[in-house]
């Protein structure tokens, strides 16, 4: 994955692909002081959790298990294999914040971890480690609401968005050209999506914003179609963007590729229209906080495509269709 540099303070989205994707036996899911669970004798069938006291575990009034067991729901959901226990949710020295322990394991598994966060008192959003987390029963709903409104990139699949997959990514970024045949089989796999491209161009790579103003108007000419042909084209031919002359190159033959003029597209590109689109995808890349290429969203939700299988992936995202309602 790619990057944005001296952007580490907002990783909103990041921190919930990473964190909440993760499988339960992770390391990443810290111990902590929690009471032993019983020994367990005969098979292993699963972690034994130990039991809460009420009066000592639960003393804030807000969240409520429920609720927390709803947003671990929305996030886990897809994950058959992962069992859960809220444990404590308890006050802390400022009001209206609560800390609040989830108890992790696998199926089949005796080993557990702990999940540790910071209910803020808006009832909206989690601090966990040194990331801010939207939380609640729906915490993907705002998200999703963003993107049906504001992803206007070339999008190709279904006209509905009752399932709508969005990718940022950038041109010259070497991850979102490895990315792209997962992309692919998320098309085929998921005929019934709504899958848009929003660019997202790196200030790190000189040539990624030249790549998506060609973009923008090969779309703009050509159609979708065209730009996901000239899309396919720039990846494929991705090393020659390393020098202007090999950035030329490489773009007038994936514009040809995409059966548009060259010279049309070249002028059509230097607009101020062509960098008011280009900008406001970055504009909404920001405001989701993502700060990396590639980036996906499956209905709101943050989706990792790097360094998870895509079993994981297609499963979390049927989870999904299964579960989010239509579209509003």
């Amino acid at each position: 994955m790619i990057r944005l540099p001296l952007r580490r303070n907002n990783t909103v989205a990041l921190a919930i692909a990473a964190f909440l994707a993760l499988p339960a036996s992770s390391s990443l899911l810290a111990q902590t002081d929690v009471p032993a669970a019983p020994t367990q004798s005969g098979p292993v069938t699963g972690p034994t959790f130990p039991k809460p006291d009420p009066a000592v575990d639960f003393t804030a009034d807000s969240p409520t298990k429920a609720q927390v067991e709803a947003f671990l729901q929305a996030s886990w959901g897809y994950d058959t294999n992962r069992v859960f226990q809220v444990q404590r949710i308890v006050k802390t020295v400022v009001p209206g914040i609560s800390s609040v322990t989830i108890l992790v394991g696998e199926k089949g598994r005796k080993e557990t971890g702990a999940l540790q966060f910071f209910a803020l008192a808006d009832g909206k959003h989690i601090i966990t480690g040194n990331e801010i987390l939207p939380f609640g029963e729906h915490p993907y709903a705002e998200n999703r609401s963003v993107l049906i409104n504001r992803a206007n990139g070339p999008s190709r699949g279904a006209a509905g968005k009752d399932l709508e997959i969005v990718e940022f990514a950038d041109f010259q970024c070497p991850h979102c050209k490895d990315a792209q045949p997962t992309i692919e089989k998320l098309v085929t796999d998921f005929p019934n999506a709504h899958f848009v491209f929003e660019n997202f161009p790196l200030p790190q790579h000189p040539q990624a914003f030249h790549a998506a103003a060609y973009g923008v108007c090969v779309a703009k000419l050509g159609g979708d179609k065209a730009f996901f042909d000239y899309s396919a084209a720039v990846f494929d031919g991705q090393t020659g963007l390393s020098t202007d002359e090999g950035a030329t190159l490489t773009l007038n033959s994936a514009v040809s590729k995409a059966g548009q003029d060259p010279e049309k597209v070249a002028a059509c590109a230097k607009t101020p229209e062509t960098k008011a689109t280009i900008d406001a995808g970055v504009k909404l890349a920001q405001d989701l906080n993502v700060n990396q290429t590639p980036f996906l969203f499956v209905n709101g939700r943050p989706a990792p495509l790097t360094g998870v299988d895509y079993s994981v992936l297609k499963q979390m995202i049927a989870y999904h269709v299964a579960n989010d309602g239509a579209a509003k």
